[in-house]
């Protein structure tokens, strides 16, 4: 069995904050730190132990041995694994940042003693700060936690078990998979959304008086903190840059047959049928599998898991359990 250990959240906006509530909630101790003090006066309020004080709070996950969970930007990931490198640098270290080889490699330069899994629940709203966390948010999500070649597989079943204690199923990668995935599932959208809803604004009043579902389905994430999504987008540019391309050249395509013979079937169609495909591999039954985490090739099973859009579902001693189409 894994150890149930305390909590430590660095950062407490949606994310983190909804990771503090849900591990609470969970029977687990936790206690949080943040740079902001209206946040840290929120989560105080409504009773959890959070303070401004980031030494302290990783000098005592030091003490008692704490999971330690980066919630910040990626622009701060360094400056804050400096200060984990010199007050907690042995811990069991995991993240939530939407970008992944960037973090391992800060975290390899930086805080080279601890035992880092990373991690990303692939979950949010457009809102941020303590007020839009949710002890739910993870529920019945899935949460990229990876498994690089050097990942000691206690530490990613610990921090597994984190994410499973959140209501939220596992999904086994390498970062370099993690990365070149959400470039399109994530950051592509979250591009095209801004482009949306600015194209939208030039419309003005009369716009804004007519636009309905398709615009506002389409433009939602655009109301994201713009250093938020600046922060994931630009730190996964290598692989966000060729999805980019992908995408203007589906768009070229479309505004050249529009031009050219006035249809846009192709188009469309293929939105169509990536949209059922989608759905289609959603809901597709699936079969049970089980990882022996103390096998000499554990590490290549779990990878062949995710990367088949398998999910584990539990931890039991040295076993991962999940399932797979």
């Amino acid at each position: 069995m894994c150890p149930v250990r305390d909590v430590c959240v660095i950062g407490l906006g949606l994310i983190g904050g909804s990771l503090l509530r849900a591990a609470a909630t969970a029977g687990r101790t936790v206690w949080g730190a943040t740079d902001s003090a209206v946040d840290a006066g929120k989560a105080r309020a409504d009773g959890y132990d959070v303070s401004t004080d980031l030494p302290g709070a990783l000098r005592r996950a030091a003490e008692h041995e704490a999971i330690v969970v980066l919630a910040v930007p990626l622009t701060a990931v360094g400056d804050v694994l400096r200060e984990v490198g010199e007050h907690a640098p042995g811990c069991l270290l995991t993240d939530v940042t939407s970008v992944k080889a960037p973090v391992l490699d800060s975290v390899r330069e930086l805080a080279p003693g601890c035992r880092y899994v990373g991690g990303h629940p692939m979950t949010g709203t457009a809102k941020s700060g303590w007020a839009a966390g949710s002890s739910t948010l993870f529920a019945g999500s899935v949460w990229v936690v990876c498994a690089e070649e050097d990942t000691d597989l206690a530490a990613w079943a610990e921090v597994t078990t984190l994410a499973l204690d959140t209501g939220a199923q596992v999904v086994p990668l390498g970062s370099s998979a993690h990365d070149e995935t959400v470039a399109r599932i994530s950051h592509l959208p979250h591009l095209l959304a801004a482009v949306l809803a600015a194209v939208g604004a030039y419309g003005g009043p009369l716009a804004a008086t007519l636009a309905a579902g398709s615009f506002g389905d389409g433009t939602r994430v655009a109301g994201t903190r713009p250093d938020l999504v600046r922060a994931m987008a630009e730190g996964n540019r290598a692989a966000l840059l060729p999805v980019l391309d992908e995408a203007l050249g589906k768009l070229g395509a479309a505004r050249g047959s529009l031009a050219s013979t006035g249809g846009l079937a192709a188009t469309i169609q293929a939105g169509y049928n990536g949209v059922r495909s989608l759905a289609e591999q959603r809901s597709a039954a699936r079969t049970g599998v089980r990882v022996n985490l103390a096998a000499p090739d554990a590490r290549d099973g779990l990878l062949a898991l995710g990367e088949r859009g398998g999910r584990i579902t539990a931890i039991d001693g040295d076993t991962a359990i999940g399932e797979v189409t």
